[in-house]
């Protein structure tokens, strides 16, 4: 820490703390953007922020622990940034002043606990805390959802990744010990009690991140996009491929390339599989709601292109293994983590293993977490 961020944080007087978690995905990958169904939540690993009103117009200063950087910025003065990780910040601070004024001069002390490309969505996270720190800060009474949506919109705009709305609602509405089932067509949603006994939730971190992600995260958002402008020219109800059927798509099967079927039948098939993985939760049919999870993972890897090798492997790995009842890869893919459901009493046997194989694969150090559903955005005390 240089003499000028050791000043920085020496002199800082924290009015509020926050908290931000990443979030998990159970089932429901690369759906959220095509309105359909979901079933993350909020984690027990997160990023606290620290603020102070600093008595100024519109001077402001955020301070990450994690880069050991400092962003300072004026609010008369917001633009993008050539720096990936000031975008989150600018475009949060960018979306509030389009629909308050109330935001004056602050410092922030960021510090994060998430792993970065890991797909917990880190960059939720992110967003959503600022915002909901300076909602707080600042007495802005905007509500919840309000947050989730600039949040959403920040990413679009100056990070330039066309998300759906998953990550954030997921950082900011969830409950502790709960599931949630979202439709994100509508944002309807229901809170489904996270019993999981006696499995725990093991995510497992290639550590790797191909640089495809972002550019073919959009790029599949296009291909899905094209494929409803075919059928939507003769079916004016559809507006996305929530509206469509897989009988209404073989209908269009001539007329589509084989990559591009295979991204809308994949689509289709994953929202039918969070409906029935949110029904085996509510009934207690863990081996069903896993299945489900390792059916996800293979329309991901064949129908949809995004996963890699790292991530096949580790799926591949636990499928033979009867005390994993599901794997699957979470997040946008090309890397990251894939989400598995372990026998508790089976962990610390497992983790060595799978360590091993993957290192002798790969040459690569797998790391792994186990964590917890909790609560969404919220002060600190």
């Amino acid at each position: 820490m240089s003499g000028e961020h050791k000043s920085f944080v020496s002199n800082f007087k924290e009015e509020l703390k926050v908290v931000s978690p990443g979030r998990i995905n159970f089932i429901g990958e690369h759906t959220d953007y095509n309105n359909g169904f979901v079933l993350p939540t909020a984690i027990d690993k997160k990023i606290v922020f620290s603020f102070e009103a600093n008595g100024s117009e519109s001077q402001c200063n955020v301070y990450s622990v994690s880069y050991d950087k400092h962003l300072v910025f004026d609010l008369e003065n917001i633009s993008p940034s050539t720096v990936e990780w000031e975008n989150y910040i600018l475009g949060v601070i960018n979306e509030l002043l389009q629909i308050t004024n109330g935001v004056k001069g602050f410092n922030c002390i960021v510090k994060s606990e998430l792993p970065i490309g890991a797909g917990v969505s880190s960059s939720a996270a992110l967003e959503c805390g600022l915002a909901f720190g300076l909602n707080e800060l600042f007495n802005l009474d905007l509500p919840k959802i309000a947050l989730v949506e600039l949040s959403q919109r920040a990413e679009h705009t100056y990070v330039g990744t066309k998300c759906g709305i998953m990550d954030q609602f997921a950082s900011v509405m969830s409950e502790d010990q709960k599931v949630i089932l979202l439709d994100c067509k509508n944002q309807e949603h229901r809170l489904i009690d996270a019993n999981f006994e006696p499995y725990k939730i093991l995510l497992l971190n290639t550590n790797v991140s191909h640089n495809l992600a972002s550019s073919e995260y959009n790029t599949r958002r296009e291909e899905c996009e094209e494929v409803i402008s075919v059928i939507a020219k003769e079916n004016e109800h559809v507006k996305s491929l929530r509206d469509v059927t897989k009988s209404l798509l073989d209908e269009y099967k001539d007329k589509l390339s084989s990559k591009l079927y295979g991204r809308a039948l994949y689509v289709i098939q994953e929202n039918d599989r969070v409906l029935r993985a949110s029904e085996c939760l509510e009934k207690g049919d863990l081996e069903m709601f896993g299945n489900l999870m390792y059916k996800s993972h293979r329309g991901l890897q064949h129908e949809y292109e995004v996963s890699c090798k790292e991530l096949d492997f580790l799926v591949d790995f636990s499928e033979g293994n009867d005390q994993i009842i599901g794997s699957r890869m979470m997040g946008g893919g090309f890397g990251g983590c894939t989400i598995n459901l372990i026998h508790k009493d089976h962990i610390d046997a497992y983790l060595p293993v799978v360590k091993k194989a993957y290192k002798e694969q790969f040459n690569i150090d797998l790391t792994s977490f186990i964590t917890v559903p909790s609560q969404g955005t919220s002060i600190q005390k």
